[in-house]
């Protein structure tokens, strides 16, 4: 009789999500170990591994067949003995989709409605319509006239939305912004055939077609050595001067000290940011202290779902691994996502 599979966890979690595991997968051997020592020594045992993997950990392994790792990101998790290694790599990526993606779509209308300005006028007891003298001297609002006004205020459904990385977080800002009647293109590395919400997909290489046509620019890509510092200067200066970016991907995707510079020179209008290279912002950065800046402390992806989902998807991957079914979120390791 074969002896059963196994399941390292390390490090160990909770009781009531122990006895989950259990109840998903009995014909499994589960060691849920309390320090680095006691998983060590297990490993040599395990055909699975869930948490955080060590190359101390990798090293004791003889026969590890799948790791899921407990985050969706996998810039910290990655090693170059991992990524050599013959086991099968699984993430928690779609956990915060739909919730990023609100997120992206919130600022989107803070900006295209001057809600960011109008709360700072609230809390100064201003009353005072954006769009310059014409609300202090008056004008016509007859048939057909445009008003500085109205041009301070954005229609979504004349504007054009630019995602850059059509993962599953990239995919739900598509949708969100096509119920807005947003035109929305995208560029992506692996999608070959474009979705119905999409007007047009793109390579990367044709990233500065993207930003010459987008009234808001949304990075939803991953860390990954390919897209560290992507946006530098010359990307501000290929966007519209009138163009919003937003950043919910990671901080290294976008220099601070170069955005700051666009900012500050009018390049592009304006920056919604809740990832940064430096966590926390510094106090003293002037980002902090710019009207036309939403900063958010990375929290694009909170929810009271997320707890759940997480334990769902490590459950479904033990059925389907215990039943030698494809694993869900299979993730390329040498691509880092």
């Amino acid at each position: 009789m074969s002896s059963p599979l196994t399941l390292v966890i390390h490090p160990p979690i909770e009781a009531d999500r122990l006895t989950a595991v259990r109840a998903a997968a009995p014909q499994l051997r589960i060691i849920n170990a309390g320090d680095e020592k006691e998983a060590c020594a297990a490993m040599p045992e395990a055909d699975a591994f869930f948490g955080k993997l060590t190359p101390e950990l990798l090293a004791a392994s003889t026969k590890l067949r799948w790791v899921q790792s407990p985050t969706a990101s996998l810039e910290h998790y990655l090693f170059d003995e991992l990524v050599r290694h013959p086991c099968v790599l699984t993430n928690m990526r779609g956990l915060f989709s739909d919730n990023i993606a609100d997120h992206v779509l919130g600022v989107v209308l803070l900006f295209a409605r001057n809600f960011h300005r109008y709360l700072q006028q609230q809390l100064a007891g201003r009353w005072e319509p954006m769009g310059g003298e014409a609300n202090r001297v008056g004008f016509s609002t007859g048939p057909g006239v445009v008003t500085a006004i109205d041009r301070a205020h954005l229609h979504l459904g004349d504007c054009t939305l630019g995602v850059i990385g059509l993962g599953s977080i990239g995919g739900e800002v598509a949708r969100r912004a096509r119920a807005f009647s947003m035109r929305v293109v995208a560029v992506d590395p692996m999608r070959k055939e474009k979705p119905d919400e999409l007007a047009e997909l793109w390579t990367p290489e044709e990233l500065p077609r993207l930003l010459a046509v987008s009234d808001f620019v949304v990075i939803a890509a991953p860390h990954t050595p390919r897209t560290v510092k992507m946006f530098r200067r010359p990307q501000f200066r290929q966007m519209k001067r009138t163009a919003y970016l937003i950043n919910i991907g990671r901080g290294v995707i976008v220099d601070l000290a170069d955005l700051t510079a666009a900012l500050q020179a009018g390049e592009i209008a304006g920056a919604g940011l809740d990832v940064f290279e430096t966590e926390p912002l510094p106090a003293e950065h002037p980002l902090w202290r710019m009207a036309n800046v939403i900063l958010t402390p990375h929290v694009a992806g909170f929810s009271p779902r997320i707890a759940e989902r997480h334990l769902a998807v490590l459950l479904d991957n033990l059925g389907r691994f215990r039943r030698g079914e494809p694993l869900r979120n299979v993730a390329d390791k040498a691509r880092w996502f």
